[in-house]
């Protein structure tokens, strides 16, 4: 959920370099074989909608990140990051939203563990691939670690529709906030290689 920075500053087109700046990002708290995978994924994912890409293009290059960050970080046990996406994604496009929520819910998990967390995400943006807010929405509604799966859904989704598929509203109670995001991710673009 913390990886879209270096999305915004890494190009896709050169996904080893992408991915060992995710694996550096990841060393200190998340430097597993699964979580790199998955960070790389979101990452790539972020990247390639920045370059242009759908939100099925991000998706594929989020899977080819995801196979090579599996490579880095201590080895654990748990389900591949790589093979989850595709299956999970694969899994709801084209359902109703309320239906997608169910399977991914159920099926695909919707907890901590990065590899039921990241597949969700994308699960949330095959099943609503065209409306980012209503991935937001869809991915905070599910239970589980669903601010996560909405962080990372968003993230992506923003990245490959851009800002202004985002309601007025819902941007203005961002900014009321005081982050300024948007000074935030114009200044990490000014980084991206």
């Amino acid at each position: 959920m913390r990886v879209t920075p270096v999305g915004l500053t890494k190009a896709a087109d050169d996904l080893p370099a992408l991915v060992a700046a995710v694996h550096g990002a990841s060393l200190v708290t998340h430097n597993t074989s699964v979580a790199v995978s998955g960070a790389a994924a979101v990452a790539a994912a972020v990247s390639a909608g920045l370059a242009g890409g759908s939100v099925a293009e991000a998706t594929e290059v989020a899977i080819a990140a995801a196979r090579l960050g599996a490579q880095c970080g201590h080895w654990v046990a748990g389900a591949e990051v790589t093979a989850r996406i595709g299956w999970a994604a694969g899994l709801v496009r084209g359902l109703p939203a309320e239906e997608a929520a169910t399977v991914i819910y159920s099926l695909v998990g919707t907890s901590l563990a990065t590899q039921e967390s990241v597949p969700a995400a994308f699960a949330v943006l095959s099943a609503v691939p065209d409306d980012p807010w209503r991935a937001c929405l869809l991915a905070a509604s599910l239970g589980g670690d669903c601010d996560t799966i909405a962080a990372m859904a968003g993230a992506i989704a923003g990245a490959c529709h851009g800002r202004a598929a985002f309601p007025v509203a819902a941007v203005g109670v961002i900014d009321a906030q005081g982050f300024a995001l948007a000074d935030l991710a114009d200044s990490l673009l000014a980084r991206r290689g």
